[in-house]
């Protein structure tokens, strides 16, 4: 999409630009200026979700840039309590929006003590049938949630969208999904600013490439091959985590990125969260 580096997803040809615009915690007054930015900076993957808040902004801003609607790869996914209504929730995100489809719909977390997950997605594959969700995924899912699902359901998941950055690199989750021909698409990509940008091994390779340490660990998540979506208000920050194509990681950095992982995870256990 537009010079933007994008992934295939397992769905009949569907591409996701590989690195994308959050707007997690932003709140909706914000959303439709920080979108607005970060479609003139060049983005043209928006991930959004029910609980956010904020989807009326993001249809605002995506209807008003004047980009045609097949430029714009829309993101949302559904509430943890509307597992059992699936259907007329999306039908609910669809109207917030303003949009006749979204790119990528995803159930938000599991929420494996509810136990109905699998019912979600047999809705879930109804909506993409319908041609009202081009492709379909998931969001916090683990190796046990992951396999579950797709033992008692038809379509395998697009998308895994997982926490990951360089002290969360969730090995054992990359590989299951390269297995399972599944993207993996990191949530907190930069560790939400609590400490991981300062580490001295980032500062180090940030001046070896006059890049900043996000845009370093940005890179190093496009290396992987991971689907990555930064999320900022600043327009000049909005900028800076665009500006990632224009160089590479050497193959020793990439190594020693990898060697920074604590299975630190800032966010909820998805085992227990909901």
């Amino acid at each position: 999409m537009d010079g933007m580096n994008s992934l295939m997803l397992n769905t009949d040809g569907v591409q996701i630009p590989q690195l994308g615009f959050g707007v997690w915690q932003i709140s909706a007054d914000e959303t439709e200026r920080a979108v607005t930015t970060a479609l003139q900076a060049g983005y043209r993957h928006i991930d959004t979700a029910a609980a956010y808040g904020n989807e009326e902004s993001v249809g605002r801003a995506v209807r008003a840039s004047g980009l045609p609607r097949s430029k714009v790869f829309v993101t949302t996914k559904l509430g943890n309590g509307d597992h059992t209504r699936a259907e007329e929730a999306f039908d609910e995100s669809l109207a917030r929006l303003g949009l006749d489809h979204v790119d990528l719909f995803l159930i938000h977390w599991p929420v494996p003590q509810q136990g109905k997950y699998v019912q979600a997605w047999k809705a879930f594959e109804k909506i993409y049938r319908d041609g009202r969700a081009r492709a379909i995924g998931t969001s916090n899912f683990t190796v046990g949630t992951l396999t579950r699902l797709m033992d008692q359901t038809d379509i395998i998941p697009s998308i895994n969208q997982i926490e990951l950055h360089p002290y969360l690199q969730q090995r054992e989750m990359r590989a299951f999904h390269e297995a399972n021909g599944i993207l993996t698409e990191a949530w907190s990509p930069l560790g939400q600013g609590k400490g991981l940008l300062d580490d001295p091994a980032l500062r180090v390779l940030s001046d070896k490439y006059g890049k900043t340490p996000a845009q370093v660990v940005l890179r190093w998540h496009l290396q992987l091959g991971n689907v990555v979506i930064p999320k900022s208000v600043t327009p000049s920050r909005i900028a800076e985590n665009i500006d990632v194509f224009d160089f590479i990681l050497d193959a020793e950095d990439m190594v020693a990125i990898g060697a920074m992982n604590r299975g630190h995870r800032i966010g909820p256990d998805p085992d227990t969260f909901g």
